[in-house]
């Protein structure tokens, strides 16, 4: 039976966490909305005040944060104390963009807002690779007034501002971005039809074409109601996917796409990062956010952990 310690509660939608090597967690507040740094003793200090929608975050290669911001193309919906993201409102949206944010002043910095002409809707996550550069990928607007839904991209860009590309389009409703242990393979995850696909990595920044109806682009492909939200990659290999309903982390095998399912009792379970809080390597300290119930969870992974280049 997994055992979870609960780290701090009182979130306003977590996500994006990130295990430093102090101990401390830093994540957003998608609804704060915040970056937070979460004390081991389960104290918080805000980071920064972020305009519009902080998302997917990641330590890049000076140190600093860089930031997916969805523009707040989500409002708070209280359900009964369960907080979930509801629908768009144009009057709140400041568009898409990818942000640097200085941890010791707090300063944000707009990197990207466009590419090739064409405006970021709503980017939802990132990771970095070994070259300085990361994938990310954007999430795109479901607009319920004007019955209109993006089809949108998965994008890499350099960390000094000076490079961004689109790399696969068209995707629906991308999420999770991750990248393999020796960075040879990128997948990520799509929300609504709850599947994994994975690309092979050409080069830095570029992605080998994948030929018409390969079935191997496609990891898996979770049955039932089950939507997909960030992953992280473990030591092994697997891909370690929020699922939101059948709130949990699905751990999916690289090999054959085969699953299990680590429930945590919260059906918006959107994220996951590995720590070393032992200093063993190892990297089995998982940390979990629980949006729907603002909380940050702690549990010792099954698996061996991965260091994200960075930290």
């Amino acid at each position: 039976m997994v055992e979870f310690e609960e780290i701090t509660s009182g979130l306003r939608f977590p996500e994006g966490p990130i295990a430093m090597p102090d101990g401390s967690v830093i994540l957003v507040e998608m609804f704060g909305p915040r970056i937070t740094r979460v004390l081991s003793d389960g104290s918080k200090q805000t980071v920064a005040e972020i305009v519009g929608g902080p998302n997917g975050a990641a330590i890049g290669p000076d140190g600093a944060l860089y930031l997916c911001n969805n523009g707040g193309c989500f409002t708070p919906v209280d359900l009964g104390g369960l907080l979930l993201p509801g629908p768009f409102d144009a009057s709140q949206y400041i568009g898409g963009r990818i942000q640097r944010v200085d941890l010791d002043t707090g300063a944000v910095t707009d990197l990207y807002t466009h590419c090739d002409g064409r405006p970021l809707r709503a980017p939802n996550d990132l990771v970095f690779d070994g070259h300085g550069g990361f994938w990310f990928t954007d999430h795109g607007v479901r607009d319920p007034i004007a019955r209109t839904s993006d089809l949108t991209s998965i994008y890499y860009a350099k960390a000094d501002g000076s490079f961004i590309s689109e790399q696969v389009h068209p995707v629906e409703g991308p999420n999770g971005i991750g990248l393999s242990p020796d960075g040879s393979t990128l997948y990520w995850a799509e929300t609504h039809n709850g599947r994994v696909f994975r690309r092979t990595v050409a080069s830095p920044g570029v992605l080998e074409p994948a030929a018409p109806l390969d079935p191997s682009v496609c990891l898996a492909g979770l049955p039932g109601n089950q939507l997909l939200d960030s992953l992280a990659v473990d030591g092994e290999g697997n891909v370690c996917v929020a699922t939101l309903v059948n709130g949990g982390i699905t751990v999916i095998s690289p090999t054959d796409g085969s699953t299990s399912h680590i429930a945590t009792g919260d059906l918006l379970t959107t994220n996951i990062c590995f720590g070393d809080n032992d200093g063993s390597g190892e990297y089995r300290d998982a940390y979990i956010t629980c949006s729907g119930t603002g909380r940050l969870l702690h549990m010792r992974w099954p698996h061996r952990g991965l260091r994200l280049n960075y930290l």
